[in-house]
């Protein structure tokens, strides 16, 4: 089993956004010293929680103070860019990174990030698609294009001079792009079984249930195999919320009211005020008022001591299927010893068990 760190990010508001980053810089170099193999960084534009904006140039100042960990945008709000001006600057921080760059595309859903970008929220999937495809075609051929759609147009032939080397979009430094990943929350997803027909590869939610989880990996895998593909369970990306202590009993009292249960409740109430809690629920049954912070700490957090965070692990595999990649979910540093001693436990006992 792999793990990756997934910086969201959901820091506290009062905190001077240049210690949230410097933080945040800290952990990557962190994850790579404790022999954490993916990083992955989130982007929104009108948060004071989730305040990294272009997680782009955060990686690329994070790639410089780091060796071997990979590292990617999760997700690259599509949406939002036009698709020549994201393929390239991808392209772009493919060759800065020496081919330790990750992908993972996505709509954002901000809904202040959708309006102050004059957009529909029932127009950012479709827009995202193109998006993708746009992007693709770009990396794996060459000009003249001429690639209409709904959102953008792409055109680039008029103007084409081979001799004075004018006319040629970069493209990336792993070939024929870098690995391509996708979100997943929502169960029975047309666009994860898409997406497994097109060989991206499945990142699941930190807070969906284990049904929920194994809804994902039959929809990807019925996906690939409609397309002619065969489905990887050791590519699929599974997402939680873990803090290891001491003791189990110290773990499980700090996760519920440091920065981890109090990203929960924030993340709750953002959808309850949006589409609803039915996403994050066990099943179909559960009323809105047991989608709290007590069901997610007794069935999705994994919060103990090294052997019971290790249980826990081994058991979630048990029971939703193999899978090749831990993703664990950073929240702010509260208390950054705390924070620092969950992470070097984790690395120093728990991995080798795992493992």
């Amino acid at each position: 089993m792999k793990h990756a760190m997934f910086v969201m990010p959901i820091h506290d508001p009062h905190k001077p956004p240049a210690q949230c980053y410097d933080e945040d810089l800290e952990l990557a170099v962190q994850c790579e010293r404790l022999g954490f193999s993916d990083f992955w960084v989130g982007e929104h534009h009108s948060s004071t929680y989730e305040n990294i904006v272009m997680p782009e140039i955060f990686i690329a100042k994070a790639l410089g103070m780091t060796d071997r960990i990979r590292m990617g945008p999760a997700p690259l709000c599509l949406q939002y860019h036009h698709p020549v001006h994201a393929a390239g600057r991808l392209a772009f921080l493919d060759h800065l990174s020496h081919g330790r760059l990750n992908i993972c595309f996505g709509p954002g859903a901000i809904p202040t990030d959708i309006e102050v970008f004059g957009l529909e929220a029932k127009q950012c999937g479709a827009r995202v698609v193109e998006s993708i495809d746009m992007i693709l075609k770009i990396w794996t051929s060459d000009p003249p294009y001429d690639l209409p759609g709904h959102f953008w147009n792409v055109s680039l032939r008029d103007n084409l001079d081979a001799e004075m080397g004018l006319g040629t979009l970069l493209k990336p430094l792993q070939a024929p792009h870098p690995p391509i990943h996708v979100p997943c929350i929502n169960r029975d997803s047309i666009g994860l079984e898409k997406a497994a027909g097109r060989g991206f590869l499945p990142i699941s939610h930190h807070m969906v249930s284990e049904e929920t989880l194994k809804n994902h990996w039959q929809v990807y895998r019925r996906g690939a195999e409609a397309a002619g593909r065969e489905a990887d369970p050791l590519q699929w990306n599974v997402s939680r919320n873990i803090f290891v202590a001491e003791t189990t009993e110290e773990a499980r009292r700090i996760a519920r009211s440091n920065s981890l249960g109090k990203c929960l409740e924030y993340i709750l109430e953002l959808t309850r005020r949006g589409p609803g809690l039915d996403m994050w629920k066990r099943n179909s049954d559960m009323a809105d008022a047991d989608c709290n912070l007590d069901y997610f700490l007794e069935e999705v957090v994994i919060a103990g001591d090294p052997a019971e965070v290790t249980r826990q692990i081994l058991e979630l595999r048990e029971n939703i299927g193999t899978f090749g990649t831990l993703v664990h979910v950073a929240h702010d540093w509260d208390d950054r010893a705390q924070w620092l001693q969950s992470l070097q436990l984790f690395a120093n006992e728990v991995m080798p068990a795992l493992n």
